[in-house]
């Protein structure tokens, strides 16, 4: 099932706006090449109603925040909703400073997604209105292990039905949930984390997903998750004695490129609950 949402990426190569950061605009472009869709970057307000009115779908990265891009940000949420198009939110940093968590929470109020990706500090911030992350990284206090799994899957669910968004926590186990139903996820290499943006083009990522399934947003969502995971498992197996970060970084992207329909469902390790 989730391999076919993979193969729907393929076969309709949905154009995504992406409204991202400068660190990794280029990772998350080549990312969606890589998977199947198409990507157009634009973050200026004269402009960024028009370029989203051409797009399938719409991905908001906060991760260099500024003042300029904020009401870019706004204005092109606000036309996708009114288009029907799914959009994704990654907010990145949220808790680490009040413009990242005010704005993100702006975005939430002002702006329905698709999509919520972030990691568990993140997305306790955006739920309690207020916290503190280690940078963009989670913060060891939120570590999701098996021993706190089903606690924090009725987290996400809460805060799911409270935003209307499917909601994907990534981190050692990965969750993506909507108000009922979380898949937990297992795939994934812990030297993702040594890769600048990985968790930024699957954001990337996962808005083409949802692009390509709308009516599946779930299910498009954990595809992607899946699909990212199993990735990096792959590139890792690449990796010779002399590769590094930067060799297993470009090894992600060609096995997202190489990955199709069969492959994941075949190599998807989660549980349902």
């Amino acid at each position: 099932m989730l391999g076919e949402m993979l193969e729907n990426v393929r076969k309709l190569r949905p154009l995504v706006h992406n409204i991202t950061n400068y660190v990794t605009v280029n990772d998350c472009a080549n990312i969606l090449l890589a998977c199947g869709g198409s990507p157009i970057m634009s973050d200026d307000i004269a402009e960024v109603e028009e370029i989203t009115a051409l797009c399938s779908g719409l991905n908001i990265n906060i991760g260099t925040l500024n003042s300029r891009t904020i009401p870019s940000m706004l204005a092109a949420g606000k036309k996708a909703n009114g288009l029907g198009l799914p959009v994704v939110l990654d907010p990145v940093g949220a808790g680490a400073s009040k413009l990242r968590t005010e704005t993100a929470l702006k975005l939430l109020d002002e702006v329905w997604f698709a999509v919520i990706r972030g990691n568990i500090s993140e997305i306790k911030t955006l739920a309690a209105g207020s916290g503190t992350t280690k940078g963009v990284d989670a913060d060891s206090a939120d570590v999701v292990a098996e021993e706190n799994l089903e606690s924090v899957c009725q987290f996400v669910k809460d805060f799911s039905a409270r935003t209307g968004a499917v909601v994907a926590v990534t981190g050692a186990i990965d969750i993506v949930s909507d108000s009922k139903t979380a898949y937990c996820i297992y795939n994934g290499q812990p030297m993702m984390g040594s890769v600048t943006g990985t968790g930024c083009q699957l954001s990337a990522m996962t808005a083409a997903y949802a692009a390509a399934n709308p009516e599946s947003i779930l299910e498009a969502a954990a595809a992607a998750v899946c699909a990212m995971g199993v990735c990096g498992e792959t590139a890792y197996e690449r990796l010779t004695a002399l590769d590094g970060s930067s060799s297993y970084r470009n090894y992600i992207i060609d096995a997202v490129y190489n990955l199709n329909g069969k492959a994941l469902d075949n190599r998807a390790r989660y549980k349902i609950i």
